[in-house]
């Protein structure tokens, strides 16, 4: 089991770049999925990360949270090469991170309050007391009732499953989330609540998101930026305007095809309670 150590960080708190990915080449077998690929993620942003199905967003993701080896390239978190540090540092940088997989991946056995504590339990060393003080203190951050603690994940709807999951990613109060298709299973407006939490715990937490979506609603609601992969490589970054304007097919049957939308400016969302409940 891995436990935090007091010394002196190497890590780079202020830099902008909160990671820094270079000419990156992810392959398995003989399949080659990225390519040279490059992309910077800016610190306090919401980055949508996009691209056809399977054309390896996850795949990305998953390299740069170190599960999956990469061919060649750089990866920085933080200002450090995380090909370079120590073992004590990659535990430093794992604890800076936090992951809401696409199914929420909660362990069945345990309820929600267990459940937010696992990476408590793997990385520090508190007492059961504090543990579930700050657990609780998470479960409501994310905007469900206090009761959800004791229900296992069979007694949760797909939204309480989803909000039980960031309330994990965020347990040990990280610098960076990766949100894996994150509105996925939800109904509209489930989905917008959730696109509103995001926004709302990136100011208030000073968060910087990762967020793999296929939602466009999501993408006008909350991201900042948009990264598009496509061809093995990151082809367009930018705001909405700039997809728009971008002239690639995929890019532009994805933002002006059938089931595109007009730009909303972010004031004119309607903010809904973001309390979720097992109705």
């Amino acid at each position: 089991m891995r436990k935090a150590k007091r010394n002196h960080s190497t890590l780079d708190l202020t830099t902008d770049e909160i990671i820094s990915v270079r000419d990156v080449t992810v392959q398995f077998g003989s399949k080659k999925v990225l390519d040279g690929l490059n992309l910077d993620i800016h610190r306090g942003e919401i980055l949508g990360f996009i691209g056809p199905s399977g054309a390896g967003k996850s795949v990305l993701m998953r390299t740069i949270l170190g599960l999956n080896k990469k061919v060649s390239g750089h990866i920085k978190i933080l200002g450090q090469d995380i090909d370079e540090i120590s073992d004590q540092e990659k535990v430093e940088i794992d604890m800076r991170m936090g992951v809401l997989f696409q199914h929420g991946a909660l362990f069945s056995a345990l309820n929600v309050l267990e459940n937010i504590q696992v990476p408590m339990r793997e990385y520090l060393d508190l007492s059961p007391k504090l543990m579930d003080e700050l657990a609780r203190l998470k479960i409501s951050l994310v905007g469900l009732e206090a009761d959800t603690a004791e229900k296992y994940p069979s007694e949760l709807s797909g939204g309480m499953i989803k909000r039980a999951a960031l309330a994990r990613a965020l347990a040990l109060d990280p610098h960076i989330v990766f949100l894996d298709e994150p509105t996925s299973g939800l109904d509209p407006i489930g989905a917008a609540d959730f696109d509103l939490l995001i926004e709302d715990l990136r100011d208030t937490m000073g968060l910087t998101v990762y967020m793999v979506t296929h939602d466009l609603d999501s993408l006008y609601a909350v991201c900042d930026r948009i990264a598009v992969l496509g061809h093995k490589k990151v082809m367009v970054e930018g705001t909405i305007e700039e997809m728009l304007k971008f002239d690639d097919p995929w890019v532009q049957s994805y933002f002006r095809g059938k089931r595109a939308r007009q730009i909303v400016p972010r004031d004119r969302h309607p903010k809904t309670d973001i309390k979720e409940t097992a109705e």
